[in-house]
């Protein structure tokens, strides 16, 4: 009778592991995605060329565009997004809590953010800290803000890159702290501090935002590493994966001289590889993602190559930030040739 009870009792819980793994894979996020009909990103609408409202008051941006790439790869439809707009402060809980399939919010890759907040996926722009002065204030380098009042954004690397600066250089300043970097940036531009800091891409994009610009520089040190890069929820590898192949599309379609006006003339390339990208002959996962073979064509058509959306947001179509000789290049060896190169931008081949 006793072993008759242990037989029956590990049939049972044999039983309840094949049912929680069949929940596991019912309720996982790319079903939840399809059956919801919308991506869910959290991003933010208030930093020129990365996630701002246009004059029309559509969202846009550099990081919007790399959510409604993944709309195109797993729904078919770039526009079938859902943006929830966040503050820095609450990126971490937001993640934490499962809430959004996608974090898009110019978001530097740490350690210790990997670990309580989320999966990165491949680093999409490289930038750096730095510092933004009036002219007025009659300096021209980083180690002369000694007893500067300066502004930044709670919640942010920007805070603590900023904190270790001054420390490290033995500087007195007074930091001024601020939930949003739009009310941060008011502060700057009405004169309550005297510097404003944060990724200097996005000074870039800010000063041209505020009254006479011209009359306030970028410093020219860069006190930080800042990876930007997209993550996803803690605990659907699949998801994971699938975002990361999406990001990789748009960096390999650039390298491989695809485009959103050429992609079915590339469709018939004899070019083994842009025809294993575009789903025309072999695969790189495509099945196992549970993706269309032909995702990267949607998705290239729909949104652009890395190249086209960065050129849109970024470069001479944004804010005027330069890829060529800089880290936002393609890699030293990418195949194109009309495309910049010697950069880190990479991701894992498709194959």
């Amino acid at each position: 009778m006793r072993l008759y009870i242990i037989v029956v009792s590990l049939f049972a819980l044999a039983a309840l592991a094949c049912s929680q793994d069949g929940d596991d894979e019912s309720s996982s996020r790319l079903q939840t995605v399809q059956d919801r009909g919308e991506v869910v990103c959290a991003t933010l609408d208030d930093t020129p060329g990365f996630g701002f409202l246009d004059e029309q008051g559509s969202h846009v941006g550099f990081d919007i565009d790399l959510c409604r790439a993944v709309a195109a790869a797993t729904l078919g439809n770039a526009d079938a997004v859902e943006l929830r707009t966040i503050d820095a402060a609450e990126r971490g809980p937001v993640m934490q809590a499962g809430e959004v399939d996608l974090l898009v919010w110019v978001t530097t890759w740490t350690s210790s953010r990997d670990a309580a907040w989320g999966d990165f996926v491949p680093t999409m722009f490289y930038d750096g800290q730095g510092f933004m002065v009036p002219n007025r204030l009659g300096v021209s380098s980083a180690y002369e803000l000694g007893g500067a009042a300066v502004c930044t954004t709670a919640g942010t690397t920007s805070e603590l890159n900023m904190e270790d600066f001054f420390r490290q250089n033995r500087m007195e300043y007074n930091p001024l702290i601020f939930e949003s970097g739009d009310v941060a940036l008011d502060a700057y531009a009405n004169g309550v501090c005297d510097v404003f800091t944060t990724d200097r891409s996005a000074l870039a994009a800010l000063r041209t935002s505020i009254p006479n610009p011209e009359e306030h520089i970028i410093l020219p040190e860069v006190i930080s590493e800042e990876p930007l890069t997209p993550l996803v929820p803690h605990g659907d590898s699949q998801w994971f994966d699938i975002v990361k192949s999406v990001m990789a599309i748009l960096i390999y379609a650039e390298a491989y001289g695809v485009n959103s006006g050429n992609v079915a003339e590339m469709a018939t390339s004899d070019n083994v590889k842009v025809k294993r990208l575009l789903g025309t002959e072999g695969s790189w996962g495509q099945a196992d993602l549970g993706l269309d073979t032909t995702v990267a064509q949607t998705v290239i058509t729909r949104v652009g190559n890395y190249g086209e959306i960065y050129e849109r947001h970024l470069g001479l179509g944004g804010i005027g930030l330069p890829r060529e000789g800089g880290r936002n290049a393609l890699w030293a060896d990418a195949p194109c040739t009309d495309c910049p190169k010697g950069g880190q931008i990479y991701a894992a081949p498709l194959r």
